[in-house]
């Protein structure tokens, strides 16, 4: 499985990516996370799902990209291009695939800004090759192993919120997710893209650099626990105190 995250925000955009990759009972490490500098803006590309259907769309898709005569100048012309290639490969692999019960799967989020857009943009691509543009409603989508990292980004992220906010919550997704999935882990490949210039900042973080933070936060989620409120429970706590004929038996301890 894989957890990559895409999130834009008014300042700019954040990308993680895991590098945990699965195959029958092996475990190996690669790079999800392409980024891309053509002199007419620059955009960063996560993918999720079958490996072969990923190096074969991004090998056509960079040869495109080198043989173009006039640069993409919106990324939606980049998605397109991407887009096509993925339904190149599917017209050339999808049956075979399809003959070993494999089923031809890529989702993929690109993000970032060309000359002609008027600011940045996050995509996401589906199998099929059509896509979908990631709104300020909702600014963030995860490919891969989407379910342990939302709530966190639904209970806190806004569009309004800084680059710096963006990137402390998409961290939290993405432990969150490690903690639960097991095939989901470190390195994370990280890239940011501020509306201010036309340039991606890359970074990888391994397990022992947000050892602390992982910690902290498992600690404060704990800690918020034991001070949530509790006199919503004091009506079913008397009825067991009466059951199990003492007091305390919902007595908190830590």
């Amino acid at each position: 499985m894989t957890f990559c995250l895409g999130i834009t925000v008014e300042e700019g955009l954040v990308g993680i990516a895991d590098t945990r990759i699965t195959s029958g009972n092996e475990l190996t490490s690669a790079q999800k996370v392409s980024t891309y500098h053509n002199g007419h803006g620059a955009f960063f590309l996560m993918t999720s799902g079958l490996r072969s259907v990923r190096d074969k769309t991004l090998t056509y898709f960079e040869e495109t990209m080198d043989s173009c005569s006039v640069p993409f100048d919106k990324l939606y012309k980049v998605v397109n291009a991407f887009a096509a290639e993925l339904r190149r490969v599917a017209t050339e692999d999808k049956a075979f695939l399809a003959e070993s019960g494999l089923g031809f799967n890529l989702h993929v989020l690109i993000g970032g800004q060309m000359t002609a857009d008027a600011t940045h943009k996050l995509y996401l691509v589906y199998p099929e090759g059509n896509w979908v543009e990631v709104s300020q409603g909702t600014p963030y989508h995860i490919i891969g192993e989407g379910g342990y990292g939302k709530p966190v980004l639904d209970r806190t992220l806004k569009y309004s919120d800084s680059l710096r906010m963006a990137l402390k919550v998409g961290c939290l997704a993405f432990d969150s997710t490690r903690i639960s999935a097991s095939d989901v882990d470190f390195p994370i490949d990280v890239v940011l893209y501020h509306r201010a210039g036309m340039e991606l900042v890359q970074h990888r973080y391994e397990k022992a650099d947000l050892a602390d933070i992982s910690s902290w936060w498992q600690e404060h989620l704990r800690g918020l626990v034991h001070d949530l409120p509790s006199e919503w429970i004091d009506n079913i706590a008397s009825k067991l105190t009466k059951v199990c004929g003492k007091a305390g038996c919902l007595s908190e301890t830590k």
